[in-house]
């Protein structure tokens, strides 16, 4: 069985304390091992296949959010401590940065939770598993006086919208390691530069709590395949099905 990184600076105490524990007691003695058995528990890094196509939950868990913010929609897994808290890259993507906010310790099961501390990890992707924006390709309509086209609004600059932050780096979505009551220790793999694969591990949260993923604005509320309480397997579980029509532009499929 494979283990996240820190797995045995927690259990090695309560598995060496054991044998002496019987000194004290048997009862003693197999509390501290079962501390010990539990914590490589908490920390184990099982291997996952994700399935052909889809976009994939970044947690295991039951899902607990799921909103519209803006023009964009946000996933939250709320991860209890018997699931398994390594989180993994829900799409193929490249890591544009790296951000840990400090922040409180609520129950990552609270509306509160939303100010606790965090860690961003922000994708910029092109994979065909992802709504394409086809507003995006078309030309601009002719006016039908015969005058100037007729193109898109302009768009809002970052000093007229009030939620941009000028200061992040282009990203088209967002996964975020979020911290709890009990699960204090936030620990990402991934690094600013890094080409993910789907399902890729990109951390993971000592002792459990919650992910969110924040999708690119391409992707509708309906458009997500899971609901509220759903249970869901990190890089396993499909939470937005990826469309004929973009998989026929990825495999070239002959009609």
């Amino acid at each position: 069985m494979k283990f996240a990184p820190g797995a045995w600076k927690y259990a090695i105490v309560p598995l060496l304390a054991a044998p002496f524990a019987l000194l004290i007691s048997v009862t003693a003695s197999l509390v501290a091992l079962a501390a010990g058995a539990g914590t490589l528990a908490f920390f184990r890094d099982p291997e996952r296949s994700p399935p052909p196509t889809g976009v994939v939950s970044p947690a295991d868990g039951n899902v607990s959010v799921l909103r519209e913010e803006g023009d964009r929609v946000r996933l939250g897994v709320f991860m209890n401590v018997w699931h398994v808290h390594v989180v993994r890259s829900p799409f193929a993507g490249r890591v544009t940065d790296v951000e840990h906010v400090s922040g409180a310790n609520r129950p990552a099961f609270s509306k509160e939770s939303d100010r606790n501390e965090r860690v961003h990890v922000r994708l910029e992707t092109d994979s065909p598993n992802l709504p394409s924006d086809a507003g995006t390709d078309g030309a601009a309509a002719i006016a039908d006086d015969g005058g100037e086209p007729i193109g898109d609004e302009p768009e809002e600059s970052a000093g007229d919208d009030p939620n941009a932050h000028p200061d992040e780096p282009d990203h088209d979505a967002d996964v975020t390691l979020i911290a709890g009551a009990f699960a204090r220790r936030i620990h990402p793999y991934a690094e600013r530069g890094d080409d993910l694969e789907r399902g890729e591990r990109i951390g993971h949260i000592a002792f459990g709590s919650r992910v969110d993923l924040l999708f690119p604005p391409t992707v509708d509320l309906e458009d997500v395949a899971v609901d509220i309480g759903d249970s869901m397997t990190a890089g396993e579980s499909v939470v937005l099905e990826s469309s004929a029509g973009t998989l026929a532009g990825e495999f070239d499929l002959e009609t």
